[in-house]
């Protein structure tokens, strides 16, 4: 399933089989490397919070598990990010950019493959975040982030979404080794990336972002 450039599509991410966040991406590009997105600043979004405001990151995981849960719409306002989602492998690579728009670091989102679904007026990507990341930048230095919410969170297996956290580091190494040798895509390939100026920046989400996920 190829999507066309320049195609709106909603990157979704899930948590034990319930939607926690959408962002309305573009594609950049799609081809045998893998797919390209940009989310843009001001794209309107939905993330999940507890009824009381606060997001799992505000509050110990054994606390947010009690809590219920409900979706919000919020806006990007952070500087565009470019997202490439490899043709092989269980994560993401993220381009990182100043406010003035100059690139600055690779962000590694260790995630479960994404599942690509298309339902004509409206297509996407599904995937599930394993909290652990790498944190690279242009030197090839890096470090790994989340750690420590990473192992409270694999504490409570009954309601941790990730079953095999060998699996997720061993990724993790994996990325990490193309980070230190310079290899695709931490060759400098499109640091230099600007997106298409007349590229409408999403006020709001289309009809059916809440579609029941793909996996």
């Amino acid at each position: 399933m190829g999507f066309e450039v320049g195609r709106p599509v909603l990157y979704r991410n899930f948590s034990a089989g319930r939607l926690v966040n959408v962002r309305p991406c573009r594609v950049v590009s799609d081809d045998d490397r893998g797919l390209l997105l940009w989310l843009a600043r001001g794209s309107a979004m939905v993330i999940e919070v507890a009824v009381d405001g606060r997001g799992v990151r505000d509050m110990p995981f054994t606390e947010w598990v009690t809590l219920e849960h409900e979706l919000i719409p919020v806006t990007w306002s952070g500087p565009g990010i470019l997202k490439f989602l490899p043709a092989r492998g269980e994560h993401s690579v993220w381009f990182f950019r100043s406010p003035e728009g100059d690139f600055t670091n690779w962000y590694v989102n260790l995630e479960e493959r994404a599942v690509r679904w298309d339902d004509g007026d409206l297509a996407g990507v599904d995937v599930v975040d394993q909290d652990l990341d790498v944190v690279a930048w242009p030197d090839r230095t890096w470090r790994w982030k989340d750690e420590d919410e990473f192992a409270e969170r694999l504490a409570l297996p009954e309601h941790y979404w990730v079953p095999d956290p060998d699996a997720v580091w061993a990724e993790g190494r994996r990325v990490i080794e193309k980070i230190e040798a310079g290899r695709f895509p931490f060759d400098g390939t499109w640091t230099d990336f600007r997106p298409d100026p007349d590229w409408p920046v999403p006020a709001q989400l289309p009809a059916g972002w809440d579609r029941p996920g793909a996996r």
